[in-house]
């Protein structure tokens, strides 16, 4: 890893539960040495990607970060398009629905929406790190990657979330076929335990898997009706966001597949 990229990676520690961290957390975090965390955020401080307010020892991100955010949103504005799109489709499943970005080697859940029809959901964390084999979403990533993103992410260990987790590449290799062949992935606890999950890729102008649409609903909800509901909406709703945001599925991409 790169020096610009031990820089950047220190940045995906931060999330909404996680706004301020100090020099020693960021170490355990990383799993740096100490002097190289503080060399970094220092470089990463001058340019405004983080800041310390005054008197405090903890780092926040910086004014930088928001305006390239800002940038982004402009040049590509997925998040404002895919806040109707997550409203609609939790309104139809009755679950929460949640969008995903691929940010260099990483997922991130980037938005959600939350249904009110049941009080017991399956919540969310915006900015939360997702792990590709672990989670519908990062199946149906992988199923659409390159080749070689795909084997530089089974070659990293693993981590076990749940007694369900697949952790075994060649087992995730077949699966990754099934989500080719259907256009859709699931996960039933493998990130969460007692949770299943739908995903679909959600496609840029080039082609390219940009990120994922999923539905994440409590085991116990999944009727044989919901089993139906949820797979067709979401399909619905996946061609519908990488529509809006000007992208297309490429020409191997089921339409139509059943799950």
């Amino acid at each position: 890893m790169g020096t610009v990229s031990k820089a950047l990676s220190l940045l995906t520690h931060f999330n909404h539960g996680r706004t301020g961290i100090g020099l020693s957390d960021l170490t355990r975090l990383s799993g740096m040495n100490k002097a190289t965390v503080y060399r970094l955020m220092s470089e990463l401080q001058e340019s405004g990607f983080v800041e310390q307010t005054d008197g405090d020892r903890m780092y926040r991100l910086g004014p930088q970060v928001l305006r390239l955010a800002a940038l982004r949103e402009a040049a590509v504005p997925i998040l404002s398009v895919s806040r109707r799109v997550l409203r609609d489709l939790s309104d139809e499943t009755g679950e929460t629905t949640h969008l995903s970005l691929l940010q260099g080697s990483q997922l991130n859940s980037l938005s959600h929406a939350y249904s009110p029809r049941h009080a017991t959901k399956v919540m969310m964390e915006d900015a939360e790190v997702l792990t590709f084999h672990g989670t519908s979403s990062g199946m149906a990533v992988l199923a659409y990657a390159d080749p070689g993103f795909v084997d530089e992410a089974l070659a990293q260990p693993l981590l076990v979330h749940t007694p369900e987790t697949i952790t075994d590449p060649q087992e995730l290799r077949a699966q990754l076929t099934d989500v080719r062949s259907t256009g859709m992935a699931q996960s039933i606890g493998g990130f969460e335990a007692d949770v299943h999950s739908h995903a679909v890729p959600v496609f840029g102008p080039d082609r390219q898997v940009i990120g994922t649409l999923a539905v994440a609903a409590p085991v116990s909800r999944m009727t044989p009706e919901q089993k139906q509901r949820i797979p067709a909406a979401l399909r619905r709703a996946g061609a519908a966001l990488t529509h809006r945001i000007g992208g297309s599925a490429p020409a191997d991409y089921p339409q139509d597949g059943a799950v």
